[in-house]
């Protein structure tokens, strides 16, 4: 009976295989001949989500568990930027950076295991910015009207 089952619902493996085939044929993707099998098991791994069936054990142990692209002390080293765990560039504030790869600034904590404290913005940047905002007067007014 589970072999009719198997029968008459999609051979994911076969769709997977036909949707990765049909994307190298593209003339305007430039792939080389060894990412081709790793393309092959993200596409199984996206088909058996969709249709709902339980993805490969070894997927989502992948996923789940992304691989910094340095170290975190690595990341801080500098007073001028902190770089990237995603991609490895440095930024003044990540936050930007972040959104762009859909994650909040606690979400990214949470994948890479940091600390809460953790910064988002370099030290050298934020205290040019409190000088302009002292420079401006920013604050300034709520203080003054305490006082009285």
């Amino acid at each position: 009976m589970t072999e009719e089952i198997e029968q008459t619902g999609p051979d994911l493996v076969e769709l997977a295989t036909e949707l990765t085939v049909a994307w190298l044929s593209n003339p305007n993707n430039r792939v080389m001949a060894e990412e081709a099998p790793e393309f092959l098991k993200k596409m199984h791994a996206t088909v058996s989500e969709l249709s709902g069936a339980a993805a490969t054990p070894g997927d989502t142990d992948q996923e789940a568990a992304p691989e910094p692209a340095v170290s975190v002390r690595k990341s801080l080293a500098s007073k001028d930027h902190i770089i990237s765990l995603i991609d490895g560039k440095p930024y003044k504030t990540l936050r930007r950076h972040l959104s762009t790869h859909g994650l909040t600034p606690e979400e990214y904590r949470e994948r890479y295991n940091l600390k809460p404290d953790y910064p988002m913005v370099a030290p050298s940047y934020s205290e040019q910015r409190r000088s302009m905002a002292k420079q401006i007067g920013l604050g300034k007014k709520g203080r003054a009207a305490k006082k009285k």
